[in-house]
């Protein structure tokens, strides 16, 4: 028994070391693999490949730190001397930067990319390994005189068997600047067998069928059109014939903006099972319109509506919580609820407060969803900006992407922000006034707020999800930084010209921090970031009139929604954020309003030491919500040059609810600790 036992104990011996070395040893490569994700350096980015000879302008100029100037969009101050007269500063159309088209390469793909170059030639090829991997794996076969005639194969990036094999499929094109080589102009889907009418020499049928590798789906052939050479062609069938452009998109919405849909689809939807793979295209080029610089009216008013948690899918989406019947194609269903909310409300500005995507597997392409998140607002020539919620990032497409993505979109003003601090898209935005001076009225803050926070454990998804994310010392600095920039203005403002507006100032000159008088003082703020701070559920501040707590609304039917930890930006930063550094007026803080998202059947305001924290409320049928709880959505209007705060919630039975004061006439008293 005893040797047994030693024999044994050997045995264990020998085998255990080499067990434990190769278990150790492929703990590390999960763990290098899972936390190593290389980044593309800057001879990676400045690379632009074939035919491409200088550096490409991004859409937005930039600063040295990655923030985006928005100087034109917002008003440039110096640029009033070339207003014509009797025009308005703001309304004199802004031209877009111009862009040296000879400067784009022609072997990228970038659906975003102004490019007004012909293509030559289009193929589809099948790959059993993801060729975005393997850099040049699957490539249709060439030859070098192909290459410099036709220009290089270029792969567009969706993958047309996404739901429907486990194979790869996509489109090549090629592009040149060459003068003498045929372009494409026209594109048919047709069933096998078929061909375009009238048929001609310059008709050309794609080799693979769009649905190869894909079981259950007939055979279709693309066709493309090439018959003229850029030479041949005259100014107008360059703009408006030309194609320069190839996307796929999912879904039965609206392709990307400036493309337009090839039918029928490649791959049909199935309700709930699949959907839907359409080809798409752009003729010549299609720059978004950009939003105008914002601005009071010229008696003083700014209304701003909160759309939070749209929670939108690629496809049409699942309503949930709600007693409305039929209720299908949710996302569709949300679009027209906010149409009917911007038209009773007729916004200066929208404000997405995160969560535009659902995650959760159900957002796995983010262009197609960004394509439609914003169409009823674009629709309407409405300005709008933007922040990242908990769910946007979940299914694969970075923020930094999808942040390029709503840049593209028409009348965007969201922002990248500096990109050495913590998050993605913080920026701020200034309103100002309509009158000549063009004075600084109302600041916007945006912040990115995170996602989910991360430890150990969740590197190896065992927690991931279960703590939410928090603003970071990064952006606390950030925040002081910014506010300390902001130059002091004389409140209440006087326009040029207030002769005619006596009753006005009469009415603006008393609010509830110093009546009757003026002073020199930063701007009012509102800031809006995802996820709510761990003060938001804190003590209401106490009405020293009534002796009632400042908390208006529908809160606690359901667990806080706030971070897990905090780096103290409610007292190292908002706190600290004063309306003036002079002594004698210091004590009142910039910030007076805070709009979060993130907890959708929760829509109160509560005030905390002297700062409102105001949640939006879901207004998606396509997010959690619950029986007999309206979708709502919330609006901060705005008045008197900025002094005067108010808000109130429109739902969808068309009921204004919880109308209040926030900051200035008809406010509460100041918090009691000043």
């Amino acid at each position: 028994m005893g040797f047994s036992a030693h024999r044994l104990y050997k045995v264990a011996r020998t085998t255990c070391a080499p067990f434990t070395a190769v278990f150790g040893f492929s703990i590390l490569l999960t763990i290098v693999f899972v936390l190593y994700q290389p980044t593309r350096g800057p001879g990676d980015l400045q690379k632009l490949g074939w035919q491409s000879w200088a550096t490409v302008s991004s859409q937005h100029a930039t600063d040295g730190k990655g923030a985006i100037d928005n100087t034109t969009a917002q008003g440039n101050d110096n640029g009033s001397n070339n207003v014509p007269q009797g025009t308005d500063w703001w309304n004199v159309e802004i031209p877009e930067p111009e862009i040296e088209s000879s400067s784009l390469p022609l072997d990228v793909w970038d659906p975003l990319m102004p490019h007004d170059t012909g293509l030559t030639e289009i193929a589809i090829e099948k790959c059993y390994i993801d060729p975005e991997f393997v850099r040049g794996m699957c490539i249709p076969t060439t030859v070098t005189q192909d290459d410099a005639i036709k220009g290089k194969w270029v792969r567009v990036g969706p993958d047309l068997n996404r739901e429907t094999s486990m194979t790869y499929l996509h489109i090549y094109y090629r592009r040149t600047r060459r003068l003498d080589v045929p372009l494409i102009t026209e594109l048919k889907l047709l069933p096998e067998g078929e061909e375009p009418k009238p048929m001609s020499d310059a008709w050309h049928k794609v080799s693979k069928s769009t649905a190869t590798g894909a079981r259950g789906l007939p055979p279709q052939f693309l066709w493309y059109k090439a018959e003229k050479t850029a030479l041949e062609m005259t100014d107008a069938e360059r703009k408006n014939d030309l194609i320069t452009e190839l996307d796929v998109m999912y879904g039965e919405d609206i392709p990307w903006y400036g493309f337009e849909k090839l039918s029928p689809p490649t791959t049909p939807e199935i309700k709930n099972k699949r959907q839907s793979v359409y080809v798409t295209f752009r003729r010549g080029v299609k720059r978004p319109p950009r939003a105008g610089p914002l601005h009071f009216s010229r008696d003083g008013r700014f209304r701003i509506l909160q759309v939070a948690d749209l929670h939108f899918s690629v496809s049409e989406g699942a309503c949930r919580d709600t007693i409305l019947s039929p209720c299908e194609a949710s996302d569709n269903l949300t679009s027209t609820l906010l149409a009917k909310v911007l038209d009773a409300e007729r916004p200066d500005l929208i404000v997405f407060t995160g969560d535009q995507l659902n995650g959760q597997g159900t957002s796995w392409d983010a262009k197609s969803v960004l394509a439609k998140f914003a169409k009823v607002v674009t629709k309407r020539k409405i300005p709008w900006a933007a922040v990242f919620g908990n769910h946007d990032e979940e299914d694969g497409d970075a923020k930094m992407d999808q942040l390029r993505y709503m840049q593209g979109l028409p009348y965007s003003l969201i922002q990248t922000g500096p990109t050495d601090i913590h998050g993605v898209g913080n920026y701020i935005l200034k309103v100002k006034s309509a009158d000549a001076s063009k004075t600084h009225l109302l600041t916007l803050y945006f912040l990115d707020s995170g996602a989910y926070a991360t430890g150990v454990l969740d590197w190896f998804g065992l927690f991931h999800g279960t703590e939410y994310d928090w603003i970071r010392q990064s952006q606390i600095n950030w925040f002081l930084q910014e506010s300390a920039s902001i130059d002091p203005i004389e409140r209440p403002f006087t326009p040029d010209g207030t002769k005619d507006l006596s009753p006005i100032w009469k009415r603006q000159g008393v609010d509830q921090i110093t009546p009757n008088t003026r002073r020199l003082a930063k701007p009012n703020a509102l800031m809006f970031f995802h996820i709510p701070l761990q003060e938001s559920y804190s003590n209401a501040d106490t009405d020293l009139t009534t002796g009632k707590p400042l908390d208006v609304g529908i809160s606690g039917l359901e667990g806080k929604g706030s971070a897990k930890g905090n780096d103290g930006f409610f007292e190292k930063g908002l706190m600290n954020a004063l309306e003036s550094n002079h002594r004698a007026r210091g004590v009142y803080r910039e910030v007076k309003v805070i709009a979060n998202g993130h907890s959708h059947i929760t829509e109160n305001c509560r005030r905390i030491k002297g700062i409102w924290m105001c949640f939006g409320g879901g207004g998606s049928y396509s997010g959690y919500g619950k029986l007999g709880f309206d979708r709502r959505f919330r609006i901060f209007d705005i008045s008197d040059y900025g002094e005067t705060i108010r808000t109130y919630k429109r739902t969808e039975h068309d009921e204004i609810i919880d109308k209040m004061s926030l900051a200035g006439d008809g406010a509460p008293g100041p918090w009691e600790g000043i």
